[in-house]
Order: C-alpha cells, then structure tokens, then sequence
C-alpha cells in the first residue's frame, strides 16, 4: 500500500513538473512608473504573449532606485519563466555602476531572451533659446561654461546620460538639473525655467510640432525614420556618436533555454505584425527582435561603455 502511494506521488510531481510552459499566469516587472516607455512597451509584450500562450500576462511595476529594485527582485526570482524584467541601458548599464552596491549582477544574473525595441533621444530646446544646431549650442556652451543649465528625468536616464557622454565628447560644461520624470523636465523647458533637454521622440515630437519645444538632433547613427527633418548628431560633427534608449525582456539565470526560446520565438513574431509594429513605430520605436544570444552581446557591450563613462565623470547615485 505504501509502495503504491509513493508512486503515485512520484508520478503526480512528475506530471507536475511536466506541465508545459506557461501553465499559470506570469509577471513582467518594470522599475518605473506607470505610462513611461519602459512600461508602454512591457504592456504591449505582455497584452501580446497573453494572447499567443493562453495565459495572463501581468505588468507589475516596482517603483525605486533608478528601477533597481525591480531588477532584483527578478535577479532572486525561480527561474522558471513566470518572473521577467523589462530592462533598459538605464537599469542594466548605468545604475549599477552609480549605486555603491545593487543587488544584482546586471550579467551574471540575468537570462537574456530578446532586445525588444530601441530608439533615438531627440535633443530639443526652448524656442526662445538662441541655438538652432549642434554647432550652435557647442560654440554657445564654450562661451559660457557652466551656465547653461539641461533637464534631465533623473540622474542615471538615458536623457541625463546622453548629453553626459555629449559634453564630455566636445569638452563643454553645463549643469544638469534633475526631475522626477521626463514629464516634469518637458514640462519646465516648455516653460522656458530650463532651456534643453533630450527625451524620447514620442514624448517631444507633439510639442516640436506646435512649436513649444525646437529639435536640434538625434542621437542615433542614422536619421529617425519617425522625424527624418532631424540631423544626427553624428553627422553634425561629432562621427560615432550615439546614444540609443533600448528595452528588452530578462529572465532570471538558471531559466531553461527551452523557456527563453519559445519567450523570444513568441515576442519576435509578435512585434513583427504589422498592427504591433505600427503601433510601435508610431510613438517613434525601432523593431530589433533580435536572438537571445545577440542580446547578450549588446548588453556585455552597452556594460562596457557606460560603466566608463559612470567612472569617468564620477556619478553618483543620489
């Protein structure tokens, strides 16, 4: 009788662990606030996987840190696809250099399982602002270092760190000053209070058009194909310059490859609709879907770059 009762315990822990994936609902995590970009594209990733695999998924956002603490929580999670983190060069390039200790190794930890979406910033300044260019705004830092002041969403974002990698590319001084958000910075160089920033194209492409914000450049190689009137600012005298906010999907270490296939096989297929991918160029975002394998090499590269320039200009977290 026992004999009996431990097979069929055996046998039920096996159908268990034999339950195909995903057999319950899961969660992408986001370490930012609700309607930002990292969140818009999770939604969509999320509203789509639910509808090809046959159960929920669910955005959580995990709010702190410059988006650390949701990326822990992920990093310690079971590895068993129920648990993602939808990252960024802001989460897995530059905070982890900023902060004196996260608690996760933005590599070591984490499964890649594919790089979703990227896009340029455009830089824009308040109309009143006497700059009409990249070779304008140098020449006009250069007279007057340290007193030409750029809003950022935060220290560590990928607006903050582009014109950081900006200024120390032409060896210019000027004075970040950090909002909550890019909704409060766009909101304060509408204003005129500060007189630039860079954001994503989304966000400032309304207020270019109605003439409340100038766009000067972009900080991709090539031109946005959602604005292409917009010089790069590669090509405005600064060759090799770029600077892309990405998003991508992790799963914790230990997750299976049979697990990280079928999440990338769905998501690429997924954002390679024609409706998905409208909806996505629209708010100014390039398609990548690329494999789990290239995204691992982009991030062991976007590692290496930011985490110099964290060390050079010496950034702290505040």
């Amino acid at each position: 009788m026992r004999l009996t009762v431990f097979i069929a315990l055996l046998a039920g822990i096996s159908a268990a662990h034999a339950q195909p994936y995903p057999s319950k609902p899961s969660r992408i995590v986001v370490g930012f606030t609700a309607g930002g970009p990292s969140d818009i594209v999770a939604r969509i990733v999320a509203q789509q996987l639910t509808e090809r695999m046959g159960q929920s998924f669910i955005v959580e956002n995990r709010v702190g840190a410059t988006g650390t603490i949701g990326a822990e929580l992920v990093a310690k999670a079971p590895p068993d696809g129920y648990a993602l983190y939808l990252a960024s060069q802001t989460t897995h390039a530059v905070a982890p250099y900023m902060y004196a200790k996260v608690g996760y190794d933005p590599i070591k930890d984490f499964a890649t399982v594919v790089r979703v979406v990227h896009n340029p910033l455009l830089m824009v300044v308040n109309p009143s602002f006497p700059v009409t260019s990249i070779k304008e705004l140098i020449a006009l830092a250069k007279s007057r270092p340290g007193q030409i002041n750029f809003a950022t969403g935060g220290i560590g974002s990928s607006p903050h760190m582009s014109i950081e990698l900006f200024k120390s590319t032409t060896k210019i001084e000027m004075v970040p000053i950090h909002y909550k958000g890019d909704g409060a910075a766009i909101i304060d160089v509408v204003g005129g209070q500060v007189p630039m920033l860079t954001s994503s194209m989304s966000a400032l492409m309304p207020y270019v058009k109605s003439g409340k914000m100038r766009g000067i450049a972009v900080t991709g190689l090539k031109r946005s194909t959602v604005a292409t009137e917009f010089p790069t600012i590669a090509e405005s005298g600064l060759p090799g310059f770029e600077v892309i906010t990405w998003f991508g999907i992790l799963a914790p270490a230990a997750t299976s490859k049979d697990i990280i296939n079928r999440l990338n096989s769905e998501i690429v297929a997924a954002v390679q609709q024609p409706n998905v991918r409208e909806q996505l160029t629209k708010m100014g975002f390039e398609i990548v879907a690329n494999t789990p394998e290239q995204y691992a090499t982009f991030l062991r590269e976007e590692n290496v770059k930011w985490s110099k320039v964290v060390k050079d200009l010496g950034l702290k977290a505040e």
